[in-house]
């Protein structure tokens, strides 16, 4: 595989590259690994990084439990390949907070007691950051919207759309 001008990657005839070397910046900290051309980014965060904030719930990009930001969008992290992500800054809810302090929505979270089994929790929290600063979170309604590609099998939504409330000033 080559790489062209652009940045994109080109197959050369009649190889199959297994491997590349891939910089990703995650949480503000730039690492190079060496991965399949095939790993997910999801496999890549939780299996060649150690961060296991992102969950493998459906691995069918369906249930959101592995959402985490790029490029400060939220994405589900089982249908993008770690490749995709080479030079783009991925945010996991390991990334969230500053000094040690949880994020604004990890309080209300908690607050609001946004969780049961927990499972969902991680990518429920990055798609409401995600959310929060595309300016979705108007009502209850939008909320719900918004937050639709995220599943609990708990069924804590009344309390998730609680907390995304709270944080967006509408508590």
């Amino acid at each position: 595989m080559d790489r062209t001008e652009t940045g994109a990657w080109t197959a050369t005839p009649g190889t199959a590259p297994r491997e590349v070397e891939t910089a990703l910046t995650v949480n503000g900290v730039t690492r190079s690994v060496r991965l399949d051309t095939r790993v997910t980014l999801l496999d890549a965060l939780r299996d060649h990084l150690g961060l296991t904030g992102a969950k493998k719930g459906c691995d069918q990009g369906a249930c959101g439990a592995c959402t985490v930001l790029v490029d400060g969008k939220r994405v589900v992290s089982c249908l993008m390949l770690a490749a995709q992500c080479d030079g783009r800054e991925v945010t996991t809810v390991e990334g969230l907070g500053e000094g040690g302090e949880a994020h604004p929505v990890q309080d209300a979270f908690a607050r609001h007691d946004a969780f049961q089994c927990g499972y969902c929790t991680p990518g429920q929290i990055m798609s409401a950051v995600a959310l929060l600063a595309e300016g979705r979170a108007g009502s209850r309604a939008e909320i719900a919207e918004y937050m639709s590609g995220n599943l609990c099998r708990c069924g804590a939504y009344q309390n998730i759309r609680s907390a995304v409330a709270d944080v967006a000033g509408g508590g």
